[in-house]
């Protein structure tokens, strides 16, 4: 039938350590349902084709470019935003090396680097500078170029090894209103 909007589909998933139910379309990405239906904007819409990464997420662990991804691939899987890193207002040692690192100057391309720069630190606690260019190649910033980048995640592997990590508390549920809102 020509002009029928795509049934909605329910998709249960945990998003920084909380359980969420959400409805949505079938081709609607997942950054689209993150900043436009649950309200987590951290991640940023910079190309929408997948070349930024300023939509920088991790699903299972893995950083993926959430403009490309479907948000119905996320069902049954874990989830983790830049809104998910700090720790109720404490920011994680990566947060705090970019800023210390003056590491961000507009912010469009920092939750992606961040996130990124997560996933590499999770795996490979004490990496080379290669290892680090090569684990945030797929993030661009057009503002501060890439060596205080780097040297602030060279820093926060620093940190972390010392022992100054935040553990990662959930934020409080919201899977009711999140339902509520999107049958609206």
């Amino acid at each position: 039938m020509p002009g029928k909007a795509p049934a909605k589909m329910a998709i249960s998933t945990t998003i920084n350590g909380q359980n969420y139910d959400f409805l949505c379309e079938p081709r609607q990405s997942l950054l689209e349902v993150l900043r436009d239906s649950l309200q987590l904007t951290g991640a940023k819409e910079g190309c929408n084709n997948g070349n930024c990464g300023a939509c920088t997420v991790l699903l299972d662990g893995e950083p993926v470019n959430s403009c490309i991804v479907l948000a119905v691939e996320v069902q049954g899987r874990e989830l983790t935003t830049i809104e998910g890193i700090a720790n109720r207002g404490e920011l994680h040692p990566i947060q705090q090396c970019f800023l210390e690192g003056a590491a961000l100057q507009c912010g469009i391309c920092t939750p992606g680097f961040i996130v990124a720069a997560k996933a590499l630190l999770d795996k490979k606690p004490n990496p080379s500078e290669e290892e680090i260019r090569f684990a945030l190649a797929g993030n661009l910033c057009r503002c501060t170029g890439y060596d205080k980048i780097v040297r602030s995640v060279q820093a926060a592997s620093e940190r972390i090894q010392a022992g100054s990590t935040p553990k990662q508390n959930p934020q409080p549920n919201q899977t009711n209103q999140q339902q509520a809102q999107q049958q609206q």
